[in-house]
């Protein structure tokens, strides 16, 4: 039986994986990529409209909190808050601390989705996500036994062509690449039958 998370420790692990989530926005943005999830979500308001996409982010996630709280628990909504507060603002920030003079596309797609998947294991292991297809997939796992990292799979594939109005084809490509590889990070990594966190 593992032992509780300390509040530093649920700190520095809603923080962490926060920010590796807000690093991997910037590589998709960059790119001009797409990503499944809410994520992805905010991403299609945010081309289309070019509204700010750390607040479209925070504000379609709303909804997923009362979804959070009746089937997850208060502990897991509060720290799923304040990672999406957490990611939203970091989101406006880094463009102010990084910049990228190169970036090859395939690269952005690659290194984004291992970063967003290890963002988000690390945001589950302390009772966190980032909302929306992340709270529905761990539900679904508990309940259901429904491996977290295949169901986001469906989920984000769904999105990411819903963007195809959005992004050229070579555009699609890489991001469906990027999606697999944050899933795999995902499927791999957290398996009810294995340390999760919860």
């Amino acid at each position: 039986m593992s032992r509780r998370h300390s509040l530093f420790e649920d700190l520095q692990g809603v923080l962490t994986g926060a920010l590796f989530m807000a690093l991997a926005i910037q590589f998709f943005q960059h790119a001009k990529l797409l990503t499944g999830g809410v994520t992805g979500i905010a991403f299609l308001i945010h081309y289309a409209t070019h509204w700010a996409y750390g607040a479209v982010f925070f504000i379609i996630s709303v909804p997923f909190y009362l979804f959070a709280w009746r089937t997850l628990g208060a502990e897991f909504t509060l720290k799923t808050f304040a990672a999406i507060g957490t990611l939203s603002l970091l989101t406006g920030w880094l463009p102010h601390w990084l910049s990228f003079g190169s970036l090859n596309p395939l690269f952005a797609a690659i290194m984004g989705g291992l970063l967003a998947g290890a963002g988000i294991l690390m945001l589950v292991r302390h009772r966190a996500s980032l909302g929306g297809v992340t709270v529905l997939a761990l539900y679904l796992q508990q309940r259901r036994g429904w491996r977290a990292g295949h169901v986001q799979l469906g989920f984000d594939l769904a999105i990411l062509f819903a963007g195809i109005f959005l992004a050229s084809p070579q555009q699609m490509l890489l991001s469906i690449a990027g999606a697999l590889a944050l899933n795999l990070v995902i499927a791999i990594n957290h398996r009810p039958e294995r340390y999760m966190g919860m």
